[in-house]
């Protein structure tokens, strides 16, 4: 008889010992093994990573406006005034600017949580002959202002949710800053109205712009005597010379770091235009 008892007691010890070891310890975390030296991130600390990411990649493009629908899943077509320049955004230092619109718009936002609260917008005061054009500026400032929920998509799409349901997706682009590795130069160049011949070892019969720097005060005047144009053998991204209209323009001029050996290791964006005339003949 004691001979059986003690052969019980050998059989279940190993038992018991093997279930304790494959189990997790009853004292660890949940969701973590008895094992892991590490507790597993809390919601906030998820939370707190994805909304710093946001704003990183807010700044770091421009928001270009793909779609837009309403609590019913129509179609908002006030917002596609412009097929062919949609309604663009842009984040910068808290500020948020909204353009190709009639009027340029733009006001404050912060960011928290996953929501974009953007305060009521300021925006110039032109008057645009084109109805839907005009009717564009209430119909995108409407639906941008107040807190707005918004969601990364995994193709880099931004969308947006206002309170009353509509949801407004932005594809992004790249920014100059973000494309060149920094902050750009800010240069004016006079563009003369006619363009003249120059070679190029690539393109025959090529044609370049006339370009020559210039310079303003803080008050928005003329210093100086600018010198003689010159050949401007590359491009400024986002302008288009009209033949016969001198512009002195306002643009980023940015270091490439890596340029083609037969490519220039500047860049240069349109900021705005400053002045235009008409010289034609």
């Amino acid at each position: 008889m004691c001979m059986n008892r003690n052969r019980n007691l050998m059989l279940i010890l190993p038992l018991a010992l093997l279930a304790a070891c494959s189990n997790p310890s009853a004292t660890a975390p949940a969701g973590t093994g008895g094992d892991d030296l590490a507790p597993a991130p809390t919601a906030a600390a998820d939370q707190k990573a994805v909304a710093a990411l946001d704003a990183q990649r807010l700044q770091g493009n421009h928001w270009r406006l793909d779609s837009a629908t309403d609590a019913s899943g129509k179609r908002v077509d006030a917002l596609f005034a412009r097929e062919d320049k949609p309604v663009t955004l842009d984040f910068q230092d808290g500020r948020i600017a909204v353009s190709n619109t009639c009027n340029r718009m733009g006001g404050s936002y912060t960011l928290a949580d996953g929501t974009l609260t953007v305060s009521p917008m300021a925006s110039t005061m032109m008057a645009c002959t084109d109805k839907a054009l005009m009717a564009l500026d209430q119909a995108i400032g409407s639906r941008l202002e107040g807190a707005l929920k918004t969601e990364l998509a995994g193709e880099g799409q931004l969308t947006l949710r206002t309170a009353s349901g509509d949801v407004l997706v932005f594809t992004p682009e790249p920014t100059a800053e973000t494309r060149y590795g920094g902050p750009g130069e800010t240069v004016f160049l006079e563009v003369a109205a006619q363009t003249k011949p120059c070679s190029h070892p690539l393109i025959p019969n090529m044609q370049c712009l006339q370009t020559r720097e210039v310079a303003f005060d803080d008050k928005g005047l003329k210093q100086g005597t600018p010198g003689e144009f010159e050949n401007f053998y590359g491009t400024i991204e986002g302008y288009t010379h009209e033949d016969g209209v001198r512009n002195v323009v306002r643009v980023k001029r940015y270091k490439i770091a890596n340029p083609p050996a037969d490519g220039s290791s500047l860049a240069y964006v349109l900021d705005m235009v400053v002045e235009s005339a008409n010289e034609k003949k």
